[in-house]
């Protein structure tokens, strides 16, 4: 299963995905957790151009695919429409927790989802990951 945590950076998406990975593994079940910037310095690729987000987006998806765990959480932006259908999440979350991010060039760009499993409205990873935890199981 791929989980595609996405948002504006700075809304808290690391930290959700760290938590749900906890969750998820403490609770004895297969979890990978993968971040953007971690896959980004990786690859030594920060373009950030519509061609790069979407590199990205298919680079994250190959990760899932190539994975043996039954649950693969991704954190990243995913600012558009067209780089989260690249990553053809199964389960989406978005961490709508604020109104820009310090990156006015992702702020323009970013579309808001129109369809998502969760919504996350405040800034508390823990209450969030519970909450995601039981929407996959229930």
């Amino acid at each position: 299963m791929k989980i595609l945590i996405c948002g504006l950076p700075g809304s808290g998406k690391t930290t959700l995905a760290k938590c749900l990975y906890e969750k998820l593994w403490n609770s004895g079940e297969l979890a990978a957790w993968f971040n953007a910037d971690e896959i980004r310095a990786y690859h030594d690729d920060w373009d950030f151009s519509e061609q790069g987000r979407l590199r990205q987006a298919d680079r994250m998806q190959k990760l899932c695919e190539d994975s043996n765990v039954v649950f693969n959480i991704c954190d990243f932006v995913a600012p558009t429409e067209a780089t989260r259908k690249a990553f053809d999440a199964d389960f989406t979350v978005w961490v709508d927790t604020i109104s820009e991010s310090r990156y006015e060039d992702t702020n323009v760009i970013f579309e808001k989802p129109e369809h998502v499993d969760i919504r996350v409205t405040t800034k508390d990873a823990n209450h969030w990951a519970g909450v995601i935890y039981e929407r996959l199981f229930n």
